[in-house]
């Protein structure tokens, strides 16, 4: 099978300058997604997607194919995944005319991604053909019962009351119903959902429940920068 990582890696990051090449540990931070990769028994190949010329360069250093460059329209702040991933599979069929059976998308800012999560990601996805894709989550550390909107001068709830138990921002975790949140590691998706239905995931989506903290780590802001940095250290 022709399996497909892609990996989104725009420039013009603004918390952290050109965080996708950062050095962490020794090496830019795309480099470990880019190596996680490599190391995965079913994706044969390995492209970003990149407006960057730096991180481009950066990316094909380590093992990644840049064939094309992302245009500036679909790499601004407010650009979607969808737009990135449409130009990519576009491009590809239209030059190469390479279409992949399935694609997963890894980002540079998950640098303690799981090689076995990857594969455990494409072999769910392979078992059940009624599944649009996998998307890896972890259990959300602020429940949403407990969640608030400001509306004037007044706190509301940002899940109605009478849609939760009775007061139920008083009540322990450990009584709530568990709740994932997405942590921007792992999706593995099929073409078709992409082009027919819209959408990176669809929505007959498998979960990938990742326990690890530590694997979960997401890089959005400096301070969990710095903590990645003190990871590395530790690990």
């Amino acid at each position: 099978m022709k399996i497909l990582c892609l990996i989104p890696a725009r420039g013009g990051s603004k918390r952290i300058p050109q965080k996708n090449i950062k050095p962490l540990g020794g090496k830019p931070l795309i480099a470990y997604t880019i190596e996680c990769a490599k190391k995965s028994r079913y994706i044969n190949r390995i492209i970003v997607s990149t407006d960057d010329r730096e991180i481009a360069s950066v990316s094909r250093r380590y093992g990644a194919e840049v064939p094309f460059e992302r245009p500036s329209e679909i790499s601004q702040v407010d650009s979607t995944e969808l737009e990135a991933f449409r130009h990519a599979l576009g491009w590809l069929k239209e030059n190469e005319g390479y279409v992949p059976d399935l694609i997963v998308k890894l980002f540079a800012t998950s640098p303690f991604r799981k090689v076995e999560s990857v594969d455990t990601a494409i072999e769910r996805l392979l078992a059940d053909p009624t599944a649009d894709s996998v998307r890896s989550v972890s259990l959300c550390t602020e429940h949403p019962y407990k969640m608030w909107r400001i509306a004037g001068n007044r706190l509301t709830h940002l899940i109605p009351a009478d849609q939760k138990p009775d007061q139920a921002h008083t009540l322990s975790y450990q009584v709530l119903p568990k709740v994932y949140v997405n942590n921007a590691s792992i999706d593995v998706t099929r073409p078709s959902v992409i082009w027919e239905k819209g959408s990176i995931t669809g929505r007959e989506i498998i979960p990938l429940i990742m326990d690890d903290e530590i694997e979960s780590h997401d890089i959005n802001n400096p301070l969990d920068f710095e903590l990645a940095q003190s990871m590395i250290k530790n690990l």
